[in-house]
């Protein structure tokens, strides 16, 4: 009987794990669109990206149809992988959520900004479907978007969302996003005719100033390594950038037209949650002019000699952008005039009750300060986001700080988790266009993903 007894409640407990396995729901479907339904270019080369709502479980096609307008294949563009029977074939790998192609203007080709390409996504593999956004027109001019739906596209990998690994930049009127790995760059020298240089704020980078001039002769003696550590209570802000964009409270001062005044700094190039890398993986540097542009000193901290680096600035660009792990400059920020509004972690700041200490935020976003990007925000008590037109500027008052926006959008902690939905965005680009953005979803209780926030925008007014 105890054989039966054990028997018939094992049944039975097997019948219920069962019925809640039935009552789990499915998972949503798995959608394929673009990232906009439209996009302008002006270069010889631009990528065009195709999402799913989340990674395949094995190597998924896509179909997308081209048809061009007062363009030849072949003749005025081409693209990769190539047209074949009036179609792109591409492949989003396993594991993976996304598949691109790229663009490419012909060399030598003269078009009078009439011409467009109409691209429409016509077939997905099984088990993925199309979307609702699978149409996009990519123009061969620049565009001033009337607005779209968009989701950024901070994971890299596999890492938690909490710690996307990508910073994306994103350009408001041609509907653009450049995603670029925080862990690419480590120092961003400024464009502009001043002379001044930013660490990696993006990966959690802090610096410490040593009182000597030779860069061969500073070592970990000079210093305690801990002291670089910021984040999770401990740093000063004087160890980072400012969290505004005030350029005039960089780490590294300004860079003297004065050789001898020109310091050495440690620099730890990864860090924000109060670690400091080892002494073999921190960094010394010393910058120096050199004509209208820079000179970079760097070695690892013990090591005896130092690598040099010419620097030349560009006028298009904020910041020119050295890897000091790749000896080289690397592309970081699109040209100034081309973006808006950055999304990712970053160091900011905080107070736990004895002054603001340095602090690393996911899903902070920043304005292009540089460029005069403004923003305010505004709460829909005063005007609901769908009825806010152009009459309502009146009284609208822009900030041109960095933050503006920061991490006011959003809820992390201390309530409920997600998108603050009493609050909406003005942002004022490069060109004085005005749009109005609400961020629609960025965490599962919102029903969103962290790493891929959801964000919505529209035209309210043209730019002169």
């Amino acid at each position: 009987m105890k054989k039966i007894a054990k028997s018939l409640l094992l049944i039975a407990f097997v019948g219920i794990f069962n019925a809640c396995n039935d009552d789990e729901p499915p998972l949503p479907d798995n959608l394929a669109a673009f990232e906009s339904n439209a996009k302008g270019f002006e270069g010889d080369e631009t990528e065009i990206k195709v999402v799913l709502s989340r990674a395949v479980d094995a190597a998924t096609p896509i179909t997308i149809s081209v048809n061009p307008t007062q363009l030849t294949y072949d003749k005025e563009f081409t693209t990769t992988p190539a047209v074949t029977n009036n179609a792109i074939t591409l492949s989003v790998p396993a594991g993976q959520s996304s598949a691109s192609f790229k663009v490419n203007k012909k060399t030598g080709v003269f078009l009078d900004g009439d011409e467009s390409i109409a691209f429409k996504i016509t077939s997905v593999g099984t088990p993925a479907l199309i979307g609702t956004a699978p149409e996009l027109k990519l123009s061969f001019t620049a565009i001033i978007s009337d607005g779209t739906s968009i989701q950024l596209n901070g994971i890299a990998g596999s890492e938690a969302g909490s710690s996307a690994a990508n910073s994306v930049f994103l350009d408001l009127s041609s509907n653009t996003q450049t995603p670029v790995l925080r862990d690419s760059w480590d120092l961003g020298f400024l464009g502009s005719t001043d002379f001044r240089v930013v660490i990696n704020r993006s990966n959690g980078a802090s610096a410490l100033m040593i009182n000597k001039s030779d860069i061969n002769a500073v070592s970990e003696k000079d210093l305690v390594l801990d002291s670089l550590a910021v984040g999770q209570g401990l740093g000063k802000l004087s160890l980072v950038d400012d969290a505004t964009g005030d350029l005039t409270k960089t780490v590294i001062k300004e860079i003297s037209a004065t050789d001898a005044d020109n310091k050495v700094y440690v620099l730890n190039r990864k860090g924000g949650s109060a670690t400091v890398l080892p002494a073999t993986d921190l960094y010394k540097i010393r910058v120096l002019r050199k004509g209208t542009g820079y000179t970079l000193q760097y070695a690892k901290l013990n090591e005896t000699t130092f690598k040099s680096l010419d620097i030349s600035k560009d006028a298009a660009y904020n910041f020119e952008y050295v890897s000091l792990e790749k000896g080289a400059t690397v592309d970081v920020e699109p040209a100034k005039d081309r973006w808006d509004l950055e999304w990712g972690y970053s160091m900011y700041y905080t107070n736990f009750g004895t002054g603001l200490i340095p602090y690393g935020f996911s899903d902070l976003v920043f304005t292009n300060k540089l460029a005069n990007v403004q923003a305010a925000e505004v709460l829909t008590t005063t005007a609901t986001y769908d009825a806010f037109a152009e009459a309502n500027l009146t009284g609208i008052t822009f900030s041109s700080a960095a933050d503006a926006i920061g991490s006011k959008w959003r809820v992390t902690s201390g309530g409920t988790v997600g998108v603050k939905t009493d609050r909406y965005y003005l942002i004022k680009d490069p060109a004085g266009n005005i749009y109005k953005l609400r961020f629609v979803s960025f965490h599962p209780n919102d029903g969103g993903e962290r790493g891929k926030p959801k964000l919505e925008y529209k035209l309210v007014k043209k730019g002169a």
